[in-house]
């Protein structure tokens, strides 16, 4: 099974809009289609994240963001990044490599093409939501 994590972007858009982030979500992981790699770290940011003021305009949000974390507190495989890394100028950027590192992620998916900008680290490709959908669906 492939071990994927997800950047706090595709939480969000998946929460917002029902796209590819949305798609990967609620078929693919819901489904245990892949294993969800977490750390402490990237948990505290997805909760932070997701409990921000400003996403109270979109109607239902902080309802389904609370069910989205439960899932994902459930379901997805803990692990603790024995390294830290300073390859991106954000550092919540770097604990995602982190954990790519530690979980041996076959996928870092992520909607940030602007600090994601190498389209692989060690052994794990970096791609964006659409590409990661439209792979897997072939890999089918």
């Amino acid at each position: 099974m492939q071990k994927v994590v997800l950047d706090t972007n595709v939480l969000v858009s998946a929460l917002i809009q029902r796209s590819y982030p949305y798609l990967i979500l609620n078929e693919l992981f819901l489904e245990q289609r892949f294993q969800l790699c977490v750390s402490d770290e990237v948990l505290a940011e997805y909760h932070e994240v997701l409990s921000r003021p400003k996403f109270a305009r979109f109607a239902d949000f902080f309802v389904r963001a609370n069910a989205l974390l439960t899932e994902v507190e459930n379901r997805a495989v803990h692990y603790t990044p024995t390294i830290r890394l300073s390859l991106i100028s954000d550092p919540d950027d770097n604990m995602i490599l982190e954990l790519a590192d530690v979980c041996k992620a076959n996928f870092v998916v992520t909607g940030n093409t602007t600090d994601f900008t190498f389209p692989v680290y060690k052994n794990t490709q970096i791609v964006g939501p659409k590409e990661y959908w439209e792979s897997h669906q072939l890999s089918r």
